[in-house]
Parts: structure tokens; C-alpha cells; sequence
């Protein structure tokens, strides 16, 4: 049997199925003749479970964005801080539902510590970001400063504050406070310049930026609220702020000493990775030249002592942004005695370690949970907590229950997912959605089919997710209810250029678990990726292994010496959905405005409007403010018709974009977002940072010459220095003409 053109005749048949299905429920359906999605297989995950779950410590207390935790020496009391500034005192105990306000010293707070002669002077530590001026003309300053609690019994703070130290908050603020064993205050500072240390602080000791300091707060110098330890590292060096301990820092978000004396940190990375340091004196932690072990901008001036590596560190795939925690200490979970406990507030995870005679001897993931941990406590008995910003509980691990025997496996075949009537003919289930893009992502040669599979009569919210801002030409996202899957199948011709030799490859999901807590600005979603492999009979598909596959295809091709090719086709790991599927891109980077903004044929021979069809079926939870003639679209890249400039920044937009955008993870400091003019993206006449690849006197964009623009060169790449460096290892001909073209009309100016 010709297995392409039974392919082809199904998928034919699949969305007649689909729009026959549609007219016969019409009258069942709740929602304006939509058919529903009931048959959802799509359960927990095929992981092992974890060892370990959160589970709110204090049930009967939240706070609203809390940013800092801090325990009360020698007491059971904890003390809050949260983002706009309140700071609250309560007891550390199950039941407590009570909690006194301390201090209320307006946005942002971003640490919090507290004397460890607390209750002889009364002395807490705030850090804070204070605002002068408006509009362009503002400028953001960080504040450490002291307050005194006089009371102990009211824990209520006297409001005259005592300036310790401030620094400009231009980027990455740090603000982690911590009070060491020698009795000294450690503050982390970060770079405070944004992307990839615009400023060139982190190697710079002349500044406070990308630093950890370490200040005597019990002995003013002067008009100095604190003195600088003659022990310092860098006491008497020229050219140099005594106050910092260590350096090379970018973003130390959160940091703690162990009962040994230890400083661990957690360091949140820029494109690739996440550190975890054991912070020693006088240490270089590599930031702006290093990235972790790895090398980011080589090219610029070192500090004056070696670079120190992490003793752990976690890709992009695994980590987006690390939060340290504590060495566990706790009669509770007496197995994780001993170990540092930390997070990532992106992704969920946790970790635990052990550290011994400079190496790691243990590292294992504790649970993959759906918190935004933004920070850690630990109370005076070594029990550590996580915080969840985004839901405003305090957490603490507790072992997972084991697993129930009776409860429905995560489906390894597609057949068992409950997305498709039949997987053999290729038939999906009533209730799933087909649509089309009007920029699709580049996947070597492969075509798509692409279905929203929404459970039950659920909606989703039209352009409501923002978060993060401010990123100026970044569209708003959609936010999709509770189990929704997103289904893409790839499709690759064995014969170049004869459709009926098209074979399934795989077809992808995304399965979206809402985060509790999240129904506001922030859009925080939580995303699993997985990857099922169709066999050789194309009947069915198995789920692929959680860390990837490839797999080696011969293609009949005219123009490949000797009439093939080989093509090595890339299943993905599940981690690596995380680096396009980011939170700056919304998450979902083809179900949005811009993409789906175009007509579709469903089967009957008159297209319609996705975002109309998807109306007229009652998906919004309220109808889009704006007709689909005046919301944005992306061009289709592929349509002559359309101005090569809309055809260009569209085919940039959803092939790079997703990376190449404020807080993206783009190495290279531009945006291509469409909605950006283009003198706002950053990349015309701008000189590259990551070498020069051989050209003479490269930019990113040189308008009229194409053989100078980086954009343009590192597309028509294989191997080292290729984009995009994921997702494709076969240059895009066609974009490469059309990107060559658009360079070369643009004008000078």
C-alpha cells in the first residue's frame, strides 16, 4: 500500500469527519455548535514521581507578592516582606492565622533580614527600591536601610529609618540580605544594567554592581552608617570599592550561609545557564565574560583574580531562573539532612544536593512542582520554606504519597491520549480545532497540521497575558483554561517535491496545567512538552524518551548528488520545549492574535476568519474589542503579493523572535519582534558582540548590503554559529533569499 497516499486521503477525510461532527452536535453543544472535548487521557506526567511535594505551611495565611522571609532569633516568629512594601510579623506554627503589620514603607521591598543582637537592639534590615521623577526622567534606586522595632511584643517598627548604603537599580537589583556568622551584613548587588551587562560592571571592582558586599553595620565610619571589615578582600586595593566580598556576579538572587559558615547563591543567568556558587572570598563568579563555566563575552577585560566555576549548573532546558535556598536542618525530613535545597522560579523545580572535598556527590531533583519560588526561609530549627510569589502561601516539601496503582497511566501511545478517533486513519476527535498560522516556524522541510483541543466547554481569554513589563512591541498572549493541549504533527516528503510521499514524523503536544493562584497580570502558565514518534506503518505513535531521539531519514532528491539525501530528523527532549516556549513569548508561540489572524478553510470551500470561527464556537470567554480586519496579523512570508518588508519582519518574528525579544534569551542585545519599528529593534548599523564570523566590519543589519549583516549571515550557517541554533539543521533557502532581498532595498536611513 502507498502509505503517503493513504495519508494524504485521510487527513482529507479527518477534516470532513471534523466539520461533519461539528453540524450533527451543533444542537447538543452549549456553545454555538461547538462540539466538545470529553475524551482527555492527558493526565500528570510519565515521570517517576518525585520523592517529595510542597504543602502549605500556614494554610490560614497569604500574603500578597511576598518577595522576603526572615526568621526572628532566639523567637518562633517569622517576618514577611512583600512587594509593595508591607512587612508582617507571624508565628511559626500550622494552625497561626494572625499577622501583625511591622512596617509599611511602600513599593518595591525586595530583602529582608534581621539582626542577630535582635533582641537587645531591635534592629531589622530592609531592602527597598525607591522612584525620582517621571515618565523617561525616572530614576529607580535601591536602599538598604535599618529600622528599629522598639516594642518586641507589638513587633511594631519605629519608621525613621537609618540609610546603610543604595545603589542604582538600573537592571538586575540583587537585594538579598543576609547577616554571616562573623556578625558582618553580606548584601547582594547585581549588575544593574540590564542585558549582558550593558554596563560592563560585573569585572569592574570600581563599582558596587554584580557584587556581594560585606559590611560592619555595628560601627559607623564616619558619615557612614557602617564600616568596612579590615579583613575585606579588596581593603586598600586602588581603584577599588572596599565594601565587596566577591564579584563577577549578575543577578545573586537569594543567598544563605550553612551552620559551617558556607555562603551558597543561587545565580540567575542570562541565555543559557543557572548557577549555584559557593561564594568564597574575594571570588570572581566570571560574570560578563563567563556565563557560569561558559564563555558570553570573552572579548571583554577579566577582574583582577581567576574565575571560580559553579559546582552545579542547569541549561536553559531544565532552569530559566534560579532561586538559592538553604542547607536543610530540620528533624522533619531527616534524608535531606545536610543537603542545599533551591529552586527555579520559572520552571517549578527543586533540587537538593550534597557537597563534599570540592565536588558534588549527590544531586537529584525533589519535586517539579507549579510554585513560583521566589524566595526561601529557614526557622531556628533548620525546617527550611518556600515562598510562592505569584500564590502568596509559605510551602514546605513533605514525601509524596506513593503512587495509586489504579490510577490511569500517562499514555506512550497517541491512540491512548483521547485526541483521536482513529490514529490508524488519522481522525481526530470532534471537539479538537484545526487552525493554520500565518507565519509558520522553519522545520526543515516539514509540513504541519495543528489542532486546539480545549476540555469540555472551557474558554480562553483573549489577549489578557502582558507579563513581563515593560517590553515594548511584545503582544499580548492568550490565556488558555485548565488542561488545554495544543496537538502539532510533522510531516516530511520522501521524495522531494510529491506531497502524496509525505510521512508522519511525530506529532507533538502541549499539555498546560494552570498554576493555582494565577488569575491576574502575571499569565503564569505551566506548559509540559511532549513527543510522540509515528511507526514505520504509520497506524500509530509512541511516546518518545524524556531526553530525545534522532533519527536518520534517506530522501529521494533530484538535486542531492546521486538522486538522495540523508536528513537526520531531531525528536525533541521534553526540557528543550522551555527554550522557545518561554514566558517573555507568552508561552504559546502560534495560538495568538498575530498568527491566527487569517482564513481557514474547515471543510466546506468557503474560509472563514479563525479568530471569527473560534467566536462564532464560543472559545472567548468575551469577544475580541477589535473585528479581525483591525487586530494585527503576521504576513505570510510566502506570499509575493505582500510587501517584502511585512514578509521579511514576519518570517523574523516567528522564526527568532521568540527568543530574540526583552527577557527572551537572546545572546545578542536586539529584538525582532514585528510590532517594533525597525529603528527600535536594535539592530541596524549595531556592531555584533559575539565575533565577527570573518566579515568585514559586521553589523547586525547594514542596510543595502547583506554580506556585512549578521542576521543574514549566520541564517545561511550549518553547524557553530547557526540560527536558529535549535529547532533546525537546514538552511531555509528560501528565507535566506527573502532576508538578502529586505536588506538590500533598505534604505541608508
Amino acid at each position: 500500500m502507498n502509505h503517503s497516499r493513504f495519508f494524504s486521503a485521510c487527513f482529507a477525510c479527518a477534516v470532513l469527519v471534523l466539520m461533519w461532527t461539528y453540524d450533527v452536535l451543533a444542537e447538543k453543544a452549549p456553545s454555538k455548535g461547538r462540539a466538545l472535548w470529553t475524551t482527555s487521557n492527558i493526565v500528570g506526567t510519565p515521570e517517576p514521581p518525585d520523592p517529595y511535594q510542597p504543602e502549605v505551611a500556614f494554610p490560614f495565611l497569604k500574603f500578597n507578592e511576598p518577595l522576603a522571609i526572615s526568621a526572628l532569633p532566639n523567637t518562633n516568629r517569622f517576618l514577611v516582606g512583600e512587594r509593595g512594601g508591607k512587612v508582617w510579623a507571624f508565628e511559626n506554627h500550622p494552625l497561626a492565622a494572625r499577622r501583625d503589620l511591622v512596617l509599611d514603607i511602600g513599593p518595591t521591598v525586595m530583602g529582608l533580614t534581621i539582626h542577630p543582637k535582635f533582641a537587645s537592639n531591635g534592629h531589622i534590615y530592609v531592602t527597598h527600591i525607591e522612584e525620582e521623577g517621571t515618565g523617561d526622567e525616572v530614576k529607580r534606586t535601591v536602599h538598604v536601610k535599618r529600622f528599629t522595632i522598639k516594642d518586641q511584643t507589638t513587633l511594631k517598627a519605629d519608621r525613621t529609618a537609618m540609610q546603610i548604603i543604595q545603589w542604582a537599580a538600573d537592571g538586575h537589583t540583587g537585594g538579598c540580605l543576609r547577616f554571616g556568622p562573623d556578625g558582618y551584613l553580606y548584601i547582594a548587588v547585581g549588575d544593574s544594567s540590564g542585558i549582558a551587562d550593558a554596563l560592563h560592571t560585573g569585572q569592574d571592582l570600581s563599582d558596587l554592581a554584580g557584587s556581594i558586599l560585606r559590611l560592619d553595620v555595628d560601627h559607623a565610619d564616619g558619615d557612614r552608617a557602617y564600616s568596612v571589615p579590615e579583613d575585606n578582600p579588596f581593603v586598600g586595593r586602588e581603584n577599588t570599592r572596599p565594601e565587596i566580598w566577591s564579584y563577577g556576579h549578575r543577578q545573586p538572587w537569594r543567598f544563605s550561609f550553612d551552620r559551617k559558615g558556607n555562603l551558597w547563591a543561587g545565580e540567575v543567568g542570562q541565555d543559557l545557564w543557572e548557577m549555584v556558587y559557593l561564594i568564597q572570598k574575594g571570588g570572581n563568579y566570571g560574570w560578563s565574560v563567563m556565563e557560569g563555566s561558559h564563555p558570553f563575552r570573552p572579548e571583554r577585560p577579566k577582574g583582577p583574580t581567576d574565575f571560580i566555576k559553579p559546582i552545579v549548573e542547569h541549561p536553559h532546558t531544565e532552569a530559566r531562573s534560579l532561586t538559592g535556598g538553604y542547607v536543610y536542618y530540620g528533624d522533619r525530613l531527616k534524608e535531606l539532612q545536610g543537603a542545599y535545597i533551591y529552586a527555579d522560579y520559572d520552571t517549578g523545580k527543586m533540587w537538593s544536593l550534597r557537597y563534599q572535598d570540592g565536588k558534588v556527590t549527590e544531586h537529584r531533583v525533589l519535586a517539579d512542582t507549579q510554585l513560583r519560588t521566589v524566595t526561601f526561609g529557614q526557622g531556628v530549627r533548620g525546617e527550611v520554606f518556600m515562598v510562592d510569589f505569584a500564590g502568596g502561601y509559605i510551602h514546605r516539601l513533605a514525601p509524596a504519597p506513593p503512587p495509586v496503582a489504579d490510577v490511569a497511566k500517562f499514555p506512550t501511545k497517541l491512540s491512548e491520549t483521547g485526541l483521536f478517533l482513529s490514529t490508524k486513519d488519522y481522525t481526530p476527535q470532534p471537539g479538537l480545532i484545526p487552525y493554520s498560522v500565518n507565519s509558520p516556524l522553519w522545520s526543515d522541510h516539514a509540513e504541519k497540521d495543528r489542532f486546539i483541543a480545549l476540555p469540555g466547554d472551557s474558554k480562553i481569554e483573549f489577549d489578557v497575558v502582558t507579563y513581563p513589563q515593560p517590553a515594548p512591541g511584545s503582544p499580548p498572549g492568550w490565556r488558555f483554561p485548565d488542561n488545554t493541549v495544543l496537538v502539532k504533527t510533522f510531516s516530511l516528503e520522501m521524495e522531494t517535491g510529491n506531497p502524496e510521499s509525505r510521512r508522519r514524523l511525530e506529532t507533538r503536544i502541549l499539555h498546560h496545567k494552570k498554576m493555582p493562584g494565577i488569575d491576574d497580570e502575571y499569565g503564569a502558565q505551566f506548559w509540559r512538552g511532549y513527543t510522540y514518534i509515528w511507526n514505520d506503518e504509520q497506524t500509530d505513535a509512541f511516546l518518545a524518551d524524556a531526553k530525545g531521539v534522532d533519527q536518520t531519514f534517506t530522501i529521494k532528491d533530484a538535486n542531492a548528488d546521486g538522486g538522495q539525501r540523508e536528513q537526520t530528523w531531531h525528536f525533541p527532549s521534553r526540557d528543550e520545549c522551555t527554550l522557545c516556549h518561554t514566558m517573555s513569548a507568552k508561552y504559546v508561540l502560534g495560538v495568538n492574535t498575530l498568527q491566527m489572524n487569517r482564513d481557514y478553510d474547515y471543510g466546506d470551500g468557503q474560509p472563514v476568519n479563525q479568530l471569527t470561527k473560534l467566536q462564532q464556537l464560543g472559545i472567548f470567554a468575551k469577544p475580541p474589542s477589535e473585528t479581525p480586519d483591525k487586530l494585527p496579523r503576521l504576513a505570510d512570508y510566502h506570499d509575493k503579493s505582500a510587501s517584502i518588508n511585512d514578509r521579511a519582519r514576519s518570517y523574523l518574528h516567528s522564526n527568532c523572535a521568540h527568543c530574540h525579544r526583552k527577557w527572551g534569551g537572546g545572546n545578542a542585545d536586539f529584538q525582532l519582534l514585528s510590532p517594533l519599528p525597525l529603528a527600535e529593534t536594535g539592530t541596524v548599523d549595531i556592531k555584533p558582540g559575539q565575533g565577527k564570523f570573518k566579515l568585514n566590519d559586521p553589523r547586525y543589519i547594514v542596510p543595502g548590503d547583506a554580506s556585512r549583516s549578521m542576521v543574514y549571515h549566520r541564517m545561511t550557517l550549518n553547524g557553530l554559529g547557526r540560527m536558529p541554533h535549535i529547532a533546525s539543521k537546514i538552511v531555509h533557502d528560501e528565507a535566506v533569499q527573502l532576508i538578502g532581498e529586505w536588506i538590500k532595498q533598505l534604505p541608508d536611513k
